[in-house]
């Protein structure tokens, strides 16, 4: 009975717990979130120093509501903690690059250093 009791609720935690999104996942969930003003979620996937940034430009752009954001990966890569996603969105016409660090196993999107480049 207790082993029953056990896998049960070691079922039931694993059913419940959250899977680590790729750092391409975070960079979708970032965008959304920024254009959609769902501060919540963008706060959660941003580092505080990118949270402020995209707080204080986010009242130049209209909230998109439930829109598709066509996001599309046109190039990405891993090194490690750093990860570096290019895309595009109906958003913005031009493509766009965030650079992603994992802090406590989770990606966030981060400022890009002065001087700093995407590897691509």
């Amino acid at each position: 009975m207790k082993r029953i009791l056990s896998l049960a609720v070691f079922v039931i935690f694993m059913a419940c717990a959250e899977a680590e999104k790729s750092y391409t996942e975070t960079a979708q969930i970032v965008v959304e979130s920024f254009y959609e003003k769902d501060l919540p979620t963008l706060k959660e996937y941003t580092t505080e120093e990118s949270y402020q940034a995209f707080m204080n430009i986010q009242d130049m752009f209209p909230a998109a509501g439930n829109e598709n954001s066509n996001f599309n990966v046109l190039q990405e890569t891993e090194n490690g903690d750093i990860a570096w996603v290019k895309f595009t969105t109906a958003y913005e016409e031009q493509p766009e690059t965030f650079k992603l660090i994992r802090e406590n196993g989770s990606w966030r999107v981060t400022e890009i250093g002065m001087g700093e480049n995407a590897p691509f």
